[in-house]
């Protein structure tokens, strides 16, 4: 076996926590990643990992072993990154995390663009709406949504995050327009399922209008109740960015425009002051692209 690789699946355990997380980040097999740690525990003749049914914990050679890989990996990282700043050709994948929509919407095409300026880098774009540690993810830059209270993470603020009342022409030609949120008792609304049960818009307005008890249809997607709201489903609570096309076609109405919660701060976050060439790369061109695009303001 290679052993930089068996290193690497190492630590990705020792990280991650399981074997199963492991496998699922490398693209193989729970059974391919025990057999690096077998070839390398083999190789080293002691054993790196104490494991058990429910869990598994590093033994004091593990220990060692782990703190090593980790300095040696990162030690190949950064000679890469310096060959590529001699040659000033960035290239490798750039990991990124981000919420759903904001990373569907908004950074996709900005990706399709950089992807096409630099054939020789790669995105690996994962897009998920929990909230995540940047210290045990393995993504080199993060979009998070909202203040930050981690003042050990590099930010850059992005624009805001704004979200908007609506509902499909027809919907409101046949039940009616709400003047105030009480209104919307009145009405089916759609709610976005934010954690535990709840819905994101039951954390944010003085109404339990969109609670997950009350709303016609709950779903942890927003294109989902776009596209119900499209076929008349109800009212929805959702970012600009994902209904601005459809309010300005005409197929959603804004409404409660005075009523919307407060604006969200964007910010794209990462580690360290020192990035590497690829990460800068994708970085400079993300603020640029999003310096011309007036959807966050």
């Amino acid at each position: 076996m290679d052993k930089l690789k068996s290193m690497q699946v190492f630590v990705s355990v020792v990280e991650h926590g399981s074997f199963r997380s492991a496998a699922n980040y490398f693209d193989m097999s729970a059974t391919m990643v025990g057999k690096h740690i077998q070839f390398l525990e083999s190789s080293l003749e002691t054993r790196l990992l104490n494991r058990t049914t429910r869990k598994q914990s590093l033994t004091e050679s593990g220990q060692i072993y782990y703190e090593e890989c980790k300095r040696i990996i990162e030690d190949i990282v950064d000679a890469e990154n310096r060959i590529q700043m001699l040659e000033n050709t960035p290239m490798g994948t750039i990991k990124v995390n981000c919420p759903v929509t904001l990373g569907s919407e908004l950074l996709a095409p900005i990706v399709a663009d950089f992807l096409q300026e630099y054939p020789l880098l790669d995105v690996e774009m994962t897009l998920d709406n929990s909230l995540i540690d940047p210290f045990q993810s393995d993504a080199d830059i993060l979009l998070r949504i909202g203040e930050l209270n981690d003042s050990t993470l590099i930010a850059r603020k992005l624009g805001y995050y704004n979200l908007c009342f609506c509902a499909s022409t027809a919907y409101l030609a046949n039940q009616g327009k709400p003047d105030e949120l009480e209104d919307l008792k009145g009405h089916s609304c759609l709610g976005f399922v934010y954690s535990q049960g709840q819905t994101m818009q039951s954390f944010k307005l003085s109404t339990d209008a969109f609670s997950k008890r009350n709303s016609r249809l709950a779903s942890n997607n927003g294109h989902a109740l776009r596209a119900a709201a499209l076929n008349g489903a109800g009212i929805i609570l959702q970012p600009r960015i994902l209904v601005c096309k459809d309010i300005e076609f005409g197929a959603l109405e804004e409404v409660l425009a005075e009523f919307t919660p407060i604006a969200k701060p964007i910010h794209l976050v990462y580690r360290s002051r020192t990035l590497s060439l690829k990460n800068r790369t994708f970085l400079d061109f993300v603020l640029k692209n999003l310096s011309t695009n007036n959807q966050l303001d």
